[in-house]
């Protein structure tokens, strides 16, 4: 490389000019080490000039020295940004490393500049080959979106599977639940409230009479409506249940449905509740 800070007088020119026409007389004969001394003896001169690291660059390529021919066009295009021949030993010598869609780049900016029938042979594999790359790209891309996706379903289906595991699990149909916590009892709700079911909380006692003369309906009813989720709170059992829902009597009978009370009664009559059972469970 030369100085770039160094000021170049006439003289120092006409050195230049004639060490690039040693240079070009060496290249005509296959003399590129000669060539390269010249051009390196005439960038000393001269450091200001794009054509002088083209020239060199270009002949870096035909030594098989492609990041020498980079670094020496990369230094044409910094005086000159239209150095045709720049861009195309650079493109080249990109080829030269595998680089072929970098190359494919500086070799169109090339032919658009000063376009020979070198840069059109070498553009043609060149391109080839960047195409090569390119289709290699686009299928691994459709092949990771595809994984992507098959990941995100069996995801689904693995939530799917595991939200209707948990529903069979919480909510045995056709059946009397008893409850045993208040998280049991959560556990629940929620899964009649995600099936859309109708819930019903009956709230006994163990010391409570007519409680015993209601069971045995409500534990019918359970078989009646396969549908409905029929669940038995004992109040001395799971006093914090009776409370959160504000139950001070027993029998009492909650209905709930997406969430929220629809309706209650307190008392044994066993065709009131079935009416309403009835009613709600639509």
């Amino acid at each position: 490389m030369g100085d770039p800070s160094v000021e170049v007088t006439e003289q120092n020119q006409e050195v230049a000019q004639l060490l690039k026409t040693g240079a070009m007389d060496a290249i005509s004969h296959g003399l590129f080490d000669e060539a390269i001394d010249h051009l390196m003896k005439a960038i000393t001169s001269n450091p200001k000039s794009a054509i002088l690291y083209a020239n060199r660059a270009s002949v870096f390529v035909k030594l098989m020295k492609p990041n020498a021919a980079i670094r020496d066009a990369d230094a044409a295009l910094q005086i000159n940004p239209d150095s045709g021949k720049g861009y195309k030993s650079r493109g080249m010598a990109r080829a030269m490393l595998g680089l072929w869609e970098e190359a494919v780049s500086d070799l169109h900016v090339a032919s658009k500049l000063d376009f020979d029938e070198e840069i059109g042979s070498v553009l043609k594999k060149v391109e080839s080959n960047a195409n090569m790359i390119d289709e290699h790209r686009q299928k691994y891309k459709r092949l990771r979106k595809e994984k992507e996706l098959r990941k995100i379903e069996l995801e689904s289906q693995r939530h799917q599977v595991g939200f209707f595991l948990f529903v069979l699990i919480c909510i045995i149909t056709g059946q009397l639940i008893e409850i045993h916590s208040t998280t049991e009892l959560k556990e629940k709700l929620n899964a009649a409230e995600k099936t859309s079911r109708l819930a019903i909380l009956y709230f006994t006692a163990t010391w409570c009479g007519p409680c015993r003369y209601v069971a045995p309906a409500f534990s019918g009813l359970a078989e009646k409506y396969p549908n409905v989720v029929f669940l038995k709170v004992d109040i001395d059992e799971e006093p914090g249940a009776a409370f959160e829902y504000n139950v001070s009597s027993v029998p009492s009978f909650l209905f709930i449905k997406n969430g929220r009370e629809v309706d209650n009664f307190v008392g044994v009559d066993t065709n009131l509740l079935e009416m309403k059972v009835a009613q709600h469970a639509v």
